[in-house]
């Protein structure tokens, strides 16, 4: 009698978090494009991935290619994307897993956005390359294996962005169909968003505008969201690449912009990969993981002289 109240009280807890998730993406609706742009859709692997297209097809191209994070899409170069465009021919991609793009439910790895970040730079003439965080390090190891890029830059790369090694229990917990859910509901909850713009991605919280922190939650309440993020909490979207050494076999121009106010990583691993990597450090005071978006004007001229 105890295991059947038992029983019936977990099957009770499972429907109530599925009701719940269900409520919380009906509350997200559809997801728009984050940019003021044209959206266009590569097909790869099976999957759609979406891309915002802005500029004279005829100017020199220029790639965006935005971090991941729990919240991670194209519109993390909301404030850039428009003034870049003037004289450039400007793609920002929702990764694989993210934003507009489908989001299979796959074991997500570093891997998979290394292949993406080679095949989606192979459509395109050696374009210039703007790219965040983890995905500075994919596009090193596209550029090792063969792609071609006329110059990088890279805001706060980054090797690793979880747990070193990886927590393959971890991921299959998020990846669990009512555990899981709640879990992960927890983790991208609107008061979590809030905590990590405060605490990691910019220095002025006030950088993050209602609006922004509302499209962030609502595209963690996409259908299938959990899956790339599973991944990406559990370390498994880390690198194993040497990206010092990585950089510097390049052979491309490239200058790294970091927030002197950063912490994950901070601004001393900056100096150190800039060394490794024979590249130019641009430090913005007052900003951490996001220059680009606390500094635009200043930003957008930090890319134009690189490129």
């Amino acid at each position: 009698m105890k295991l059947r109240r038992l029983g019936t009280a977990v099957a009770g807890l499972g429907a109530a978090a599925a009701v719940a998730d269900r409520l919380l993406r009906d509350a997200a609706g559809e997801l728009e494009p984050a940019l003021d742009a044209t959206e266009r859709t590569y097909r790869w692997r099976g999957m759609d991935v979406a891309y915002a297209e802005a500029g004279d097809p005829d100017d020199p191209d220029l790639l965006l290619l935005h971090g991941i994070n729990a919240a991670g899409s194209s519109g993390e170069f909301r404030e850039i994307f428009g003034t870049l465009a003037e004289i450039h021919h400007v793609v920002a991609p929702d990764l694989p897993g993210f934003g507009r793009s489908d989001r299979p439910p796959l074991r997500y790895s570093a891997a998979l956005y290394e292949d993406f970040v080679a095949d989606f730079l192979g459509e395109f003439d050696a374009p210039a390359v703007v790219a965040s965080s983890l995905s500075g390090a994919y596009v090193a190891r596209a550029l090792n294996r063969g792609a071609d890029a006329d110059s990088l830059v890279l805001i706060c790369p980054t090797t690793v962005a979880g747990p070193d090694p990886p927590k393959a229990w971890l991921r299959e917990l998020l990846r669990a169909p009512v555990v899981g859910t709640a879990l992960f509901d927890a983790l991208v909850s609107r008061p979590s968003i809030r905590y990590f713009n405060a605490d990691h991605a910019y220095a002025d919280p006030d950088a993050a505008s209602a609006a922004w922190t509302d499209y962030q939650w609502r595209t963690t309440h996409q259908e299938n969201a959990r899956f790339a993020v599973a991944s990406f909490v559990a370390g498994h979207c880390n690198s194993t690449i040497d990206l010092g050494a990585a950089l510097r076999e390049a052979e491309v121009p490239v200058t790294i912009v970091w927030g002197r106010d950063a912490t994950l990583p901070p601004l001393s691993r900056g100096r150190d990969l800039a060394d490794e990597a024979d590249a130019r450090l641009v430090v913005f005071d007052h900003a951490k993981l996001l220059p680009h978006v606390e500094y635009p004007a200043a930003f957008v001229e930090t890319v134009r002289g690189a490129i």
